[in-house]
């Protein structure tokens, strides 16, 4: 049986294990900072207490943690996993940091003799737990064959975009996308209802045309009952856009809609919404419009 270490059960990696496990592979689960989840302890999941003894016999080791430091120090911190490294196992991180700093993360674990894939993944919570995520991933083909049959117990499309760092290019250009369809579908939303029409039966009639997309249709509907629990936290999308802002600096892009919709979010956790569901961006706008679209 081919056994997966995986690193970080939250929001997003929790239901992703629960879809490995499912599919019949063996979890190791560290508890080297949080508890593992009573769910897949219950399913079969093996619980130790420290990264490294985690990784030891596993197979795959898949990283879903919140940020560039959280990736570098599960891979080369105080209990990082790169001492127990070897050409037996392969490094799958799945969650969304630096392009730049994962090429020198992926040329560090290959040194070691093991493999390595950045695989970002888009969907959200809901997408995580149908197994129905977006994953973009870098590395090599070979890899990238190997670990296809983990990709397709957790999502379905799934791509290999490029070498190592191409998979987090590709993620960033997603929250890119996604930003500014939040930021159109609240103004939009803002602007019907100031209008004096009733901002769900305007979604409804969008639904059917040409202004279609998946934000419309799930983020619009938290926006008009107002349910902003995450779902994918601001400050999550705050983190992913600042990749962006800081990699089109350093390549001399301007993405000015895209420092507008930060602004946005800033605004956002101004008022305390650092963890509000991104789709609460609609707040900004209702602020600086003086109008709640729900009536509050």
């Amino acid at each position: 049986m081919t056994t997966i270490a995986f690193i970080g059960t939250g929001i997003m990696g929790k239901p992703m294990a629960e879809n490995l496990q499912k599919a019949g592979y063996q979890l190791n689960l560290s508890e080297s900072r949080t508890r593992a989840p009573a769910s897949l302890v219950e399913g079969g999941a093996k619980t130790y207490p420290s990264n490294r003894e985690a990784v030891n016999d596993a197979d795959f080791i898949i990283v879903m943690v919140p940020n560039t430091p959280d990736v570098e120090d599960v891979l080369f911190g105080e209990d990082g996993i790169e001492p127990v490294l070897d050409a037996t196992k392969t490094v799958i991180d799945m969650s969304s940091i630096s392009p730049i700093d994962t090429q020198s993360f992926a040329a560090r674990v290959n040194e070691s003799g093991a493999a390595y894939l950045d695989a970002p993944v888009s969907g959200g919570e809901v997408g995580a737990i149908n197994a129905t995520l977006t994953i973009m991933v870098g590395g090599e083909e070979g890899t990238f064959e190997k670990a296809l049959p983990l990709f397709g117990a957790m999502g379905k499309n799934i791509n290999l975009v490029g070498d190592n760092g191409a998979g987090q290019v590709c993620k960033v250009a997603n929250q890119i996308i996604v930003a500014l369809n939040i930021e159109a579908v609240s103004e939009a939303l803002v602007f019907a209802s100031k209008a004096g029409a009733d901002p769900a039966r305007i979604r409804n009639a969008l639904l059917g045309g040409f202004a279609n997309s998946k934000v419309l249709e799930v983020h619009g509907e938290r926006m008009v009952k107002g349910t902003f629990d995450p779902g994918f936290r601001i400050r999550l999308h705050q983190k992913d856009l600042n990749l962006a802002l800081t990699g089109a600096e350093t390549l001399g892009v301007s993405l000015p809609n895209t420092k507008s919709a930060q602004e946005l979010f800033s605004l956002c956790a101004e008022q305390g919404g650092e963890d509000w569901d991104h789709s609460a961006l609609i707040k900004a706008i209702e602020s600086l419009s003086n109008h709640n679209i729900r009536g509050e």
